[in-house]
């Protein structure tokens, strides 16, 4: 089995597919806990007063909250994964997840700081993944969500409509194009898995 990930901030798509690229779940995860920011770099101490939900923080402060939420998507991304793991008809192989920069900021003054406030929150949801999936024993597989549909439907070819758009049909709503990437992603999973 294969797992896609479409991810926003504390939640994502979750598309599990097999070897013959058939969808066998779909589902919405939550990656924190109700009541803690999703966003807490970009709404808590991003550079942008508009974007911040109270006054502004200093860095340690800053840093006790993204540490709060961190902690909470590991508790709910693990929770989602292994409920995920545990209702599948087989093991899962891989996750792929929306590709960051490798040398991504880490310090929390640097993070809060244009063009990295936008994308911090983001990337630590898909890091928390990744440490995730590589705990239980899952290779973790990159994409890049502008052409992973188009690199997909190149592997398929002639069945590239069937496999992609055809959940919709056969599984109902909702099928969007969070869930085509995700399933798009692991299709390229199977064919560059090591």
């Amino acid at each position: 089995m294969r797992l896609g990930i479409a991810h926003h901030l504390g939640w994502a798509v979750a598309v599990t597919a097999d070897d013959d690229h058939e969808v066998v779940d779909r589902r919405r995860i939550e990656l924190v806990e109700p009541g803690l920011p999703v966003a807490p770099i970009h709404h808590e101490g991003g550079a942008h007063p508009m974007h911040r939900t109270g006054p502004e923080l200093d860095d340690a402060s800053l840093e006790a909250i993204v540490a709060r939420v961190r902690e909470s998507a590991v508790r709910t991304a693990a929770a989602a994964l292994d409920q995920l793991s545990a209702e599948l008809p087989g093991p899962m192989a891989s996750i792929s997840l929306r590709a960051w920069a490798e040398d991504f900021p880490t310090g929390i003054a640097v993070l809060r700081q244009v063009p990295h406030e936008a994308r911090a929150d983001s990337v630590m949801y898909r890091q928390v993944l990744a440490e995730l999936a590589e705990e239980r024993g899952w290779w973790v597989h990159r994409f890049d969500a502008k052409d992973v549909e188009a690199e997909a439907a190149a592997v398929l070819g002639d069945r590239a409509k069937e496999v992609l758009h055809g959940p919709k049909a056969r599984l109902g709503a909702p099928w969007t194009k969070d869930h085509r990437q995700a399933l798009a992603a692991t299709v390229l999973a199977a064919i560059e898995a090591p």
